[in-house]
Parts: structure tokens; C-alpha cells; sequence
């Protein structure tokens, strides 16, 4: 079933809001609200305890919990496509507490099992990444939306995996669809609970040539430590050096003349190829 067929589906169907269950609205005020906050005032740096080698800078909009949990399931789980809105909102408020130097940037979702996209009937880690780069450029930032990821290999469901069993399931699973010299890129995902996933993807667009800028996700579990705590060392996706977690991102200017054509390049070929399939 497409992503069209879900959403007409899902419109057909009794409305009730994705955020609490409230009945007769598909969206109420207080749930539109909690996510208008995460938007405005985001969750900000954070880390997984343990913390796993090649960890890249991550921001988070919110905690994984309450309604921005459900929202977050609604979304990518039951065709609620309209949710992309305020969602996107809330990780484009992430992105911007890395405090990126200016320069052209691609956003690159974490990339899904060909058959939960089949399943779900929509891309929508891709979905959500376009509309958050969308609403970047409206406040001025240069930033593109790409599916530069690809699987290297099967992947077993992740649900239900603990961090270990989650970070040998990704090991080496992901590479870039090409070379990607120059290119500044920020890893985007909704939910980040052991690192795992971002690690990997971090390693295969670092493989790749990318300059990986850091990552940002609407959600952090609550395994995420507190950014009022501290933030424990991780080792650096990109150099191999230990920084902390919390620590400014670093400038991103140096390549941005080299990478600005590429990027936009490839963009405009995500899209071409991304109907369908997996990205």
C-alpha cells in the first residue's frame, strides 16, 4: 500500500488525535503545542550511556516519550503523513542547536529496511528530512534533503535489540551510493536510543569522503544522558579523536565551495530513484 492509499485510509477511519487519543480531532491543541515547544526550545546535545566509539555530535529535539513518542509512532507506523509538519519542525529546531558554520550542507536520514518501507508504504525517514530541510531554507540556512544511504547487506528488525546486539547487527551494514568528496553532511533520524544506527552511518559516509557535521533526531530514550548532567567523551566518527559530546560543532566552511555542485548533484538523484524503494 502507498503512501497515498495509508493517508486516504487513515482519513476514512474515526479521527482521533495522534498525540493523546483524544477523540474528534486528528491533531489537538496541547499535543500541537508539545511539539511546538521541542521546536522552539530543544532538548540539545546529548549521548548514550554507554556511549559507543564513532559516536557523532547529536542534538534532539525532545525525550522519547509521552506525546512526542506518539506522535513519532503515528507518523512513520500508521501513514499519519501530516504529522511531518510539526515533527519536522521539532528536528529542524535540533539541527540548529549544533551551531553549524555556514556553508551548504546535506541532511541524510538513517536509512530503513527495504521491506518496512514496502511495508509501511512510505520513506519516512526521507519524508521527514525533506521537510525539515524545507523549513531551514526558509530561515536562511543552505542545507539539501538526501538519501545517500544505502544497506550493504540484510539487516535484521532492529525492535527489540539490545545496544550490543544493535551495534553488530549495523556493523558495516550501510554504504554511500558514491563518493561524496566535500560534502558536509548532517545525519538526520527520528528516534536515537543506543547510537548504533548513527554510527554505522557515520563510518559509511565518512568511508565515503563526506564530512560528517554531526546528527540530529526529533527524540532521544531515555538511555540518552541528561544534558543538564554532562555529557560522557565519545570517539569522534570523523577523526577517530575523542570530543565531547557536548562541545561545539566544529567550522564547516573549508569545503563548502567543493561540495556545494555535488551535493545538489545528488539530491536531484535521491529523488529520481527514491519512489518506491528504500533510500
Amino acid at each position: 500500500m502507498t503512501g497515498f492509499w495509508v493517508a486516504l485510509l487513515d482519513l476514512a477511519l474515526p479521527q482521533e488525535c495522534a498525540g493523546c487519543e483524544e477523540g474528534g480531532t486528528r491533531w489537538c491543541a496541547p499535543c500541537a503545542r508539545v511539539l511546538a515547544q521541542a521546536a522552539a526550545e530543544p532538548f540539545g546535545r546529548c549521548a548514550p550511556q554507554p556511549c559507543p566509539a564513532g559516536f557523532p555530535r547529536t542534538a534532539a529535539a525532545a525525550t522519547y516519550d509521552g506525546v512526542v513518542r506518539s506522535a513519532l509512532l503515528a507518523h512513520k507506523e500508521r501513514g499519519r503523513l501530516a504529522l511531518v509538519r510539526p515533527l519536522a519542525a521539532a528536528l529542524a529546531g535540533a539541527v540548529r542547536t549544533l551551531d553549524l558554520a555556514p556553508g551548504p550542507i546535506v541532511l541524510v536520514p538513517a536509512p530503513s529496511r527495504r521491506a518496512t518501507v514496502r511495508a509501511r508504504g512510505q520513506d519516512h525517514a526521507l519524508r521527514l528530512s525533506r521537510r525539515t530541510a524545507h523549513l531551514l531554507r526558509q530561515t536562511g540556512v543552505d542545507v539539501t534533503a538526501a538519501g545517500l544511504l544505502l544497506p550493504a547487506r540484510e539487516l535484521a528488525d532492529q525492535s527489540g535489540l539490545d545496544a550490543t546486539s544493535r551495534a553488530a547487527n549495523l556493523a558495516g551494514a550501510l554504504r554511500a551510493r558514491r563518493r561524496l568528496d566535500g560534502v558536509t553532511v548532517v545525519l538526520v533520524d527520528d528516534v536515537v536510543t543506543s547510537g548504533a544506527t548513527l554510527v554505522e552511518a557515520a563510518r559509511a559516509l565518512t568511508a565515503a569522503g563526506a564530512l560528517v557535521a554531526g546528527a540530529a533526531v526529533v527524540a532521544a530514550t531515555q538511555r540518552i544522558k541528561d544534558h543538564s548532567i554532562g555529557f560522557t567523551p565519545c570517539a569522534s566518527a570523523v577523526s577517530g579523536s575523542t570530543v565531547e559530546a557536548g562541545a561545539p560543532a566544529a567550522p564547516l566552511g573549508a569545503s563548502a565551495a567543493g561540495g556545494r555542485e555535488v551535493a545538489r548533484h545528488l539530491t536531484s538523484q535521491s529523488r529520481r530513484r527514491s519512489s518506491g524503494s528504500l533510500t
